[in-house]
């Protein structure tokens, strides 16, 4: 790669995360009140001193290239060095904190986002958090949408996730292992027991989220899938499954933490079963993380330990 005389400027990097956000140069001109042309000369000048293409374009738009994936982490991170400095040493305002997590359906990824945000201590702030399908939290966080995914993996799912990472350039980064449980309604009959069988679950309808049009085993949000059930009932929320549980005495399997604040009326019963779930981070390889997405890591280990689940990593 041929040495360029000058380098990269504050501003490009400014004007390159938002052209990524939106998949659009015109776009991003018009939400930072910049002149198209110039947010385009702009974009052709940063790949110019980096020497490479950092954005694919078409008809459709931009998208990043493996190379302005890749530059696109080490840009979040100088931006927000940047707006720490000046806001340390030059007196200046809190900047807007951007962080995107995409998540299965779990309690727990929730209330960390909310001790995070209450925490941030910002005066403005901008965040997103997307409850998803696990197909499409893979797909967010490669194409940089999210900037992590929480999802879990066991003996079952491992080969196919990890396969489907690897060739996505993403890691998967344990996080803790937990005891599988059901979810139920306070009201059900299996509330009161200390434990829970897959017999006592026979004939009470089991509440799974829905994975689309990638619908394979693999990629349920439940262990156990490839197990039949007499009752079965897909929804696409949290707060439908919830509900479900509530009404029809429904249940799902999930990990055993759930908030009190959160969601009052669900309890969680230990499953007697011979199973272990493993909840993780996914993030690209290559692309180190923001400060701001460590400190909800962070808090997901804080919500985590107070259930004293078995830390990993």
């Amino acid at each position: 790669m041929a040495r360029q005389s000058s380098g990269v400027t504050l501003q490009q990097l400014q004007y390159f995360i938002e052209v990524a956000a939106e998949g659009s140069i015109s776009a991003a001109a018009d939400l930072l009140y910049v002149a198209q042309p110039t947010m385009s000369a702009a974009m052709k000048d940063l790949e110019t001193r980096v020497g490479r293409a950092l954005l694919a374009r078409s008809a459709r738009g931009v998208t990043l290239t493996v190379d302005g994936a890749e530059f696109l982490g080490y840009a979040r991170q100088v931006v927000e060095q940047a707006a720490l400095l000046e806001q340390r040493y030059l007196g200046r305002p809190p900047s807007r904190r951007l962080l995107g997590v995409s998540a299965q359906h779990y309690s727990f990824a929730v209330d960390a986002f909310v001790r995070m945000v209450k925490e941030t201590g910002a005066a403005e702030y901008e965040f997103s958090l997307r409850e998803t399908r696990t197909w499409d939290i893979i797909e967010d966080v490669r194409t940089l949408r999210s900037e992590l995914g929480i999802l879990y993996r066991n003996d079952f799912n491992r080969g196919v996730l990890d396969k489907l990472l690897r060739d996505s350039g993403l890691a998967f980064h344990p996080l803790f292992l937990a005891e599988p449980h059901i979810f139920i309604s306070r009201k059900n009959p299996l509330a009161a027991r200390k434990r829970a069988t897959l017999d006592d679950l026979a004939d009470l309808p089991r509440l799974t989220f829905d994975q689309g049009a990638n619908n394979s085993f693999y990629f349920a949000e439940e262990i156990l899938s490839t197990l039949s059930s007499k009752r079965e009932i897909r929804v696409s929320d949290r707060a439908t499954i919830f509900n479900l549980m509530i009404g029809l005495d429904g249940y799902t399997i999930s990990t055993g933490i759930i908030s009190d604040d959160l969601d009052p009326e669900i309890i969680a019963v230990p499953l007697d079963v011979d199973e272990r779930i493993e909840i993780g981070w996914i993030g690209h390889s290559a692309i180190p993380l923001t400060e701001q997405a460590q400190r909800y890591l962070g808090a997901v280990r804080d919500v985590v330990a107070e259930f004293g689940v078995e830390l990993l990593g």
